[in-house]
């Protein structure tokens, strides 16, 4: 596999780094925060170091341009004019060193004490190692502890008796002039801890030894010792070269150029970044990799936050795909001020990982969800979070606490929205008998999680058990190594990026060619929305073709959307093949791609056309947008003709009817063929069928039943609410409107019920009747949830803005400015009118007549 290059990752600061070395114990060097990430062109620089502990590892300090970053620090650098406030930031950066290496003479001290009763039982009948072994473990150890103790020795009491003119830096440039023995252990780092591997497998007696080294904590400290491994300890040496370095940087920070210190650290800065680039030129920088023990390298594929669900809860993890292994991991709490770690929960190899279908006896577990209509609230807290922040940014300029608190509020509510919404099941198996479980929003990620890692288990993969430290310091890589950052949540967004899009996109599929062979080909078309991804239309079979031409057109709502995916599948009729994660006939995805929803582009009058490549495929499609405020306009129609925009009580006349013929119509045929249709009223019907149906319906065509029998059961379902979307007021009337808006936010259960039922005597019969009539029909649409995936929320939220939505004069209202503004303010409490009376027992329109109640509220 193809090294990435180091500049397609993000960079981290030397601070960054300095807090991810930091994976065996919480000691080090404190240094300073964020502010010192730059170099002189802006860009971000780094020591890289390779935390592999089977190879020695790669240190440098490097310029986005791959070349060595400059020892002389960048202008600017230090504190201007504040001399004295440098100098005692210069003896804190020098206090929290002396205490790091303490730390460090305490642990190289704890290695070493096993050397002398080593060396003595090697000359016996009964060595414990051989010499040869001994002189390969603790190489150079003895040097560096003699070097450090000396250096700490030195620095103690110049900080101790702090003066601003006292001098350190010859301590420094000492202690950089002795690198080359540090040099030597890095050269025989691979090798001792190899030595330590295999001394451990052949020896028990070794093994305890080299597992329980204990290491005395601070003196002035009641700390009791710490225990810790040779392995684990022989890393130590490594971490600290790049530490000196971290600490140069800081102190020549707070030093002024004027200062007899200054040269002096410049010098010992240049001595330490020019011994890194001599070990970088012998190590080829990899940083999307680590080393296995047989010294291979374990390239990082791929990463991202999936939802598992463990013990039927849903947790947020942070899943890494090596080369050789799947790697399942958490963020640990850490305290302030420390970068976050990663702690690992399991991990498989892929030579163990398996898709394979399960026992009829393996069902899926009972998995935490929350209700639907929650779901729908939290995304209307978002939005008015949202806009809350835009308000409060210009209100204060962006300075606000409010706005902290606020970016808070809807960081808790989105990262619990990413919890909550996947529930398409993602299963590997372990082939020693474990399976594990992640949901996750869309089939476009399961099929990319699925191939990637079916790639890799192309090649010869061998089975391999990590070592506890081994495990260690893979989890402690993957900080550095990972690629996604931040869970998919706005409050993790830059302030500058998109918001997305509010309204209808419309799309047309046209066409798909590059297929070899004839197939039963389909298209899916899926958004996002509030961090996870949607779908949102689905196009007709084409059987037994190569080139599909659907030229069909689809309506999708946008929710802050920024991206569209196009998904190619083909359909399998086989019911041998059903998944029973979630007791579907699994189709196969032939390809799949995505568009950037680029606002300039789409949102012009003309449609815009585009293709997207997939494995070889090429789908063709053209999309327009229009914004949701033109989209949810009324039209007032003066048309006594056709049904479509005409009044209801006009068309209920002229038909002699109680309900309109059209609704009638279209709920007889979904009631016959399409109640069982997964998605029934929220996948989008093909657009020019909808038209065609709205043309036979406006001229009353005879053949009228002929064409609902035969068209797309989404297409008439779509039909049907484009005849309640196009009503020149709403089925429940503006009149109306504000009442039903303040019943419903009512607290008191029998206050609610009386004022809800009230309102509904209150509206015309046509408008009643008709009402009663769907009511009843999407409850029996819900009673087919299990099968159709429609609960009586998801029926609300589709329908309750169409029946509800004011005409055009009902919401051009000053106070709304943005698009959100709409949803959020709006929909919620038209979805939740609806849901009540989906919710409600029957309601009769004789009872509801006959049932006379006092109700003061003038309406």
């Amino acid at each position: 596999m193809e090294h990435m290059s180091t500049r397609q990752l993000p960079r981290l600061s030397w601070i960054d780094t300095l807090y991810s070395n930091f994976n065996y114990n919480t000691d080090g060097y404190e240094g300073d925060a964020a502010e010192d990430r730059k170099s002189q062109d802006g860009s971000e620089t780094m020591p890289f170091i390779d935390e592999s502990p089977t190879m020695s590892p790669h240190l440098c300090a490097r310029g986005q341009d791959g070349e060595a970053i400059s020892p002389t620090p960048p202008e600017g650098l230090l504190l201007g004019g504040d001399t004295e406030k440098g100098l005692e930031m210069k003896k804190l950066v020098l206090s929290g060193f002396l205490a790091s290496e303490e730390i460090y003479i305490n642990q190289l001290e704890a290695l070493l004490l096993p050397m002398k009763p080593l060396k003595a039982t090697a000359t016996t009948s009964k060595p414990v190692l051989t010499m040869e072994q001994i002189e390969t473990i603790f190489f150079k150890i003895q040097d560096i502890f003699v070097i450090h103790k000396e250096f700490y020795d030195a620095l103690s009491p110049n900080i101790q008796q702090w003066d601003e003119k006292i001098t350190v830096g010859h301590l420094f440039q000492k202690l950089a002039s002795q690198l080359g023995v540090y040099k030597a252990f890095v050269d025989n780092y691979k090798v001792a801890v190899e030595t330590v591997e295999k001394c451990s497998q052949a020896n028990s007696q070794f093994q305890k030894i080299s597992e329980n080294l204990k290491v005395k904590g601070p003196k002035e400290s009641k700390d009791c010792p710490t225990i810790s491994t040779m392995e684990a300890l022989l890393y130590k040496p490594i971490d600290r070269i790049t530490r000196s370095t971290l600490v140069l940087h800081d102190l020549l920070k707070h030093t002024p150029k004027d200062h007899p210190d200054f040269p002096l650290l410049q010098d010992a800065l240049r001595i330490s970044q020019s011994f890194l680039s001599i070990i970088n030129e012998e190590i080829d920088p990899r940083r999307t990799a680590v080393t296995t023990p047989k010294g291979e390298a374990r390239q990082l594929v791929k990463d991202g936050f999936l939802v598992e669900v463990s013990e039927g809860t849903r947790k947020l993890r942070h899943v890494f795909l090596f080369t050789d292994l799947l790697l399942c991991a958490k963020m640990k709490k850490t305290a302030v001020g420390r970068h976050q770690q990663y702690e690992c929960k399991w991990y498989i190899p892929l030579a163990d990982l398996s898709f394979q279908t399960l026992d009829d006896s393996d069902s899926l577990p009972h998995i935490q969800t929350l209700p639907e209509h929650e779901i729908e609230e939290m995304k209307i807290k978002i939005s008015t979070i949202k806009s809350e922040i835009q308000k409060e940014k210009k209100a204060q300029k962006g300075q606000s606490r409010n706005v902290d608190r606020l970016r808070k509020k809807m960081n808790e509510q989105e990262s619990c929205l990413l919890l909550f919404s996947p529930t398409i099941p993602f299963r590997i198996h372990n082939k020693h008998g474990k399976s594990y479980l992640f949901l996750l929003s869309s089939d476009y990620e399961r099929s990319e999680w699925r191939e990637s890692i079916q790639k890799l288990q192309k090649k010869d993969l061998q089975t391999c058990v990590l070592s506890s430290v081994e495990l260690q310091v893979l989890t402690g890589s993957c900080f550095k190594l990972r690629t996604v950052h931040n869970i998919p949540v706005t409050s993790n967004k830059d302030d500058e990026e998109s918001p997305g899009l509010y309204g209808f996109l419309h799309v047309i599929v046209h066409k798909a060619t590059g297929f070899t062979e004839s197939a039963n080909l389909y298209c899916t078309l899926e958004v996002d929305s509030f961090g996870y991804f949607v779908s949102k239309a689905i196009t007709r079979v084409f059987r037994d073709i190569t080139e599909p031409q659907w030229n069909e057109e689809f309506e999708i709502e946008l929710e802050g959307s920024q991206f569209l995916r196009i998904l190619c599948y083909e359909k399998c009729y086989d019911k041998s093949k059903l998944n029973k994660d979630d007791n579907e006939i699994v189709d196969k995805i032939m390809g799949k791609g995505q568009v950037q929803l680029d606002p300039q582009t789409v949102q012009s009058k003309n449609w815009h056309m585009d293709v997207i490549e997939m494995n070889g495929i090429k789908v063709e499609f053209s999309m327009k947008f229009t914004s949701r405020d033109l989209s949810l306009k009324r039209t007032p129609s003066k048309k006594q003709s056709g049904v479509f925009g005409v009044k209801i009580n006009v068309v209920t006349k002229r038909e002699r009817s109680k309900v309109p013929y059209i609704v009638r119509q279209c709920i007889e045929e979904v009631e016959k063929r399409g109640i069982d249709e997964v998605g029934i009223y929220r996948i989008s019907g093909v657009a020019t069928d909808i038209q065609a149906l709205k043309a036979a319906f406006d001229a009353n065509t005879k053949d009228i039943l002929m064409m609902l029998s035969d068209m797309d059961i989404n297409a008439i379902a779509g039909t049907l609410k484009l005849y309640f979307r196009e009503l020149p007021e709403p089925l429940l009337t503006d009149r109306l409107y504000p009442a039903f808006m303040e019943g419903i936010a009512l607290s008191d259960p029998a206050a609610k019920e009386n004022c809800m039922m009230h309102l509904l005597r209150s509206l015309p019969d046509p408008n009643l009747i008709t009402f009663l009539t769907l009511l009843e029909h999407l409850k029996r649409v819900a009673e087919k949830e299990p099968i159709n995936k429609m609960s009586l929320h998801n029926l609300g939220t589709v329908f309750g803005p169409t029946l509800l939505r004011p005409s055009e004069s009902e919401i051009s209202k000053p106070n709304v400015t943005m698009a959100s503004d709409i949803w959020s303010h709006d929909v919620m409490a038209q979805v939740q009118v609806l849901l009540y009376y989906l919710q409600h027992p029957p309601i009769s329109f004789a009872e509801l007549k006959k049932n006379t109640l006092y109700f003061s509220t003038d309406v």
